[in-house]
């Protein structure tokens, strides 16, 4: 271990003096573990001039596959250390889907099995990092995650409807989709274009001089739409409560099947703990899916 990871340090760096700055060692250490290395493979990794060194052909197919190897286990040690205890479950989502509609089901899951503890946080919408993080899983957002390594369930279709605070609706005639272009339509910046889709699916175009509000994230969406700002389109499973609750409400029967959808995953090639296991049979029963094995199709 000591050699690859001379190797690996000094082929990065381009230098056995600064890998043995990183390493914590002696330029003669770093030499002497790498010459150990060469002469068990039978293969020249640098070439050595004067004070110089040069990687070779055969080292640089070396290093990508030690790299990698180093990576697996650094991440593997630090997950380990994180999280040993296989009760335990560390765990991230988009920002809406963690907060209005997981949040509201923990305590029943908490019911179900109090023996598994959840580590909860948001993360990216559409972007999930297994090797450079502590995840044991996460609900990704958007297309199927086109990855070899990483294993996928469907969770939930993206079905939107426009929605908007009760006081909206009383103080504004609103009673056809066409109604809604006269008023404040709110936007996911990523997902500028639901709306045009919305109406087109209706036959209804867009003059381009509709007032419009933008946000980052559906979470920013929402409370705008709350606070009587405008209509948003929303999944309808991010906005039970506040439907049940009379806080918004939906101007106009209307839907569009976005494209995207919410996705359960996590690595392949980690075996599945307790609490890994436990939460995602959890989460399919209580989204009606099958806990099977094929991976979602797009």
């Amino acid at each position: 271990m000591n050699a690859l990871r001379s190797f690996e340090s000094a082929a990065r760096l381009g230098s056995f003096n600064k890998a043995a700055e990183e390493l914590y060692v002696t330029p003669s250490a770093v030499s002497h573990q790498i010459k150990s290395l060469e002469e068990y493979l039978g293969l020249k990794l640098f070439h050595r001039e004067k004070r110089q060194v040069q990687i070779t052909v055969a080292g640089e197919k070396y290093l990508v596959a030690v790299g990698h190897a180093l990576d697996e286990l650094d991440a593997a040690t630090r997950r380990l250390i994180s999280a040993p205890n296989t009760s335990s479950l560390t765990f991230e989502a988009p920002p809406a889907f963690l907060s209005r509609w997981l949040m509201p089901r923990i305590k029943d899951f908490q019911a179900l099995y109090p023996d598994v503890e959840l580590r909860l946080s948001t993360g990216s919408v559409n972007r999930i990092d297994f090797d450079h993080s502590d995840l044991d899983m996460a609900v990704y957002f958007g297309d199927p995650p086109d990855d070899d390594d990483i294993e996928v369930r469907l969770v939930h279709r993206s079905v939107v409807v426009p929605v908007c605070s009760p006081r909206k609706l009383e103080e504004h005639h609103i009673e056809t989709l066409a109604d809604l272009r006269k008023q404040t339509l709110i936007h996911v910046t990523s997902r500028r274009n639901e709306w045009q889709r919305l109406l087109q699916k209706a036959g209804i175009s867009m003059t381009g001089e509709e007032k419009g509000l933008s946000f980052s994230s559906t979470q920013l969406a929402l409370g705008a739409a709350l606070e009587g700002l405008g209509i948003a389109l929303s999944d309808k499973s991010l906005i039970s409560r506040e439907l049940q609750y009379g806080q918004l409400v939906v101007p106009v029967e209307a839907e569009l099947l976005t494209g995207k959808a919410f996705y359960l995953v996590y690595p392949k090639d980690r075996q599945l703990t307790y609490g890994m296991r436990i939460f995602r049979e959890w989460l399919l029963q209580v989204m009606g899916l099958p806990d099977q094995e094929e991976p979602a199709s797009g």
